[in-house]
Formats: C-alpha cells, structure tokens, sequence
C-alpha cells in the first residue's frame, strides 16, 4: 500500500510500515494516552519520536499535522471511508481509536456521553491543573518566592483527586467494572503527578485510597507497561 505523501511530516519521519497508523509522540502523559490506547486495543502503529529537545515539534513537517506543535499526533491511512485521516488532541484521538476498534468506548447510548463527560473532564482539568503543579514544583516555577501559584494549583488538583476518588469508592473504574477511554484519559496524568512530578505528599495522596488503588491497576495492565516506553529514543 502506498503512503499518502501528500503528508508533509513524512519527510522528516518516514514510515517503514505505511500501511499502519502512524503515531508521532513522546512518552509524556499526553503521548502515553495515545501509545496506551493503541497497545490496548491491538490497532497495528508505527511510532514516531518527536524530539522536543531539538524542538522537532515546531518544525513545519510536524506543525504540518498539528499547528499548535503539541503530541500526541496521528495519521490513519485507512481512516474513515478508506481515506487518509490526520488527527491531534489526545482527547479526540482516543475516541477516535475507540470507534475504529469498537473497544473501551460504547458505541451509542447514555454509556457513550457519560464516558466522554469524563474524558472532557480530564482533558480540560486534570491534565492542565496538573502540568501547572510540575511547573511549579518541578521545573522553573520552583524558584519562585512567592508560593501562592503552586499551593492554588495544588488546592486544585487534590480537589480533582477527591471527584476521582469520590467517584472510585463504589466502582473498579471511572465508569463502574469495565476499563474505558475515561481510565486512559486519566491515570497517565496521576501516575505523572506522582511520579515524575514527584507531587503525591503535596496533594496528599496517600489520603486517597481508591485512587491509588486504581492508579496501581492501571500500571499493571501489561498494555500500560509497554506504552509507558514509547515511543523510545530507538524509534527515532
């Protein structure tokens, strides 16, 4: 099958398998809901390494598939009706391989809008609310004086951590027993709040139980262990 070439970020990342998806990522939290929702559902993917530190991402080739120079980003060459389809924004990304899949998402129904109500939370709360805690707690917003910006933000992501676990007291995911697009919205950006941010005392999380208790089945899922991983530098 030949490649649409007509995609300009192929000159800088040419694929080796043309006939799978193409993802075009880093393994930050965003990216890794991308790898997550490809390594669960099975979908055949090439990825692709964007290199942040040689500002890969503002290049035109990538900015080419993504104006606003942010991962995760797609291209399916069999997209819908047997066409091309380029795709970012992490959020309509996993809907979209929930839908090609018929996995993790319901197809119709109040099932359907009930999980993407949880998927739009986590995408306009958690993940920036969050990526402003490893500002100021991990990177260059640390050498501020003045603490306010950090504990506001703080405040407000154990406020988001308290829905969550309010919401996983009487279930085994977001949405009740069965894994969805909801739970890979979410616990990326947990499991980087904890880990790399290195912010679980500051929001208190041994407090929480149940999302600990989640966030820790969520990283035992072997499809969650791999993904963590890519793309790697080898795939560069």
């Amino acid at each position: 099958m030949k490649f649409p070439q007509d995609f300009p970020i192929t000159r800088t990342w040419p694929p080796q398998h043309p006939e799978r998806i193409q993802l075009y990522s880093i393994n930050s939290p965003n990216g890794v809901k991308a790898s997550v929702m490809l390594e669960e559902t099975g979908l055949p993917y090439e990825p692709h390494l964007v290199r942040f530190d040689l500002k890969q991402q503002l290049s035109a080739e990538f900015r080419s598939l993504n104006p606003y120079a942010k991962i995760p980003a797609i291209i399916d060459p069999l997209g819908p009706g047997g066409s091309p389809l380029a795709l970012f924004e992490s959020g309509a990304i996993l809907i979209y391989l929930a839908d090609k899949s018929g996995k993790f998402l319901a197809a119709s129904g109040a099932a359907r809008y009930e999980t993407l109500q949880w998927l739009m939370f986590t995408s306009a709360n958690i993940s920036p609310i969050f990526g402003q805690v490893g500002f100021f707690h991990k990177f260059s917003g640390k050498e501020y004086e003045d603490k306010r910006p950090r504990d506001r933000y703080v405040a407000e992501s154990r406020r988001l951590l308290d829905l969550i676990e309010e919401r996983l007291a009487t279930r085994e995911w977001i949405m009740g027993n069965e894994f969805t697009v909801a739970d890979i919205g979410t616990f990326p950006m947990i499991r980087n709040l904890v880990g790399y941010y290195g912010a679980g005392d500051l929001v208190r999380i041994q407090e929480l139980p149940n999302v600990q208790r989640a966030l820790a089945a969520f990283i035992a899922r072997p499809a969650v262990a791999r993904a963590v991983q890519i793309p790697s530098r080898s795939s560069a």
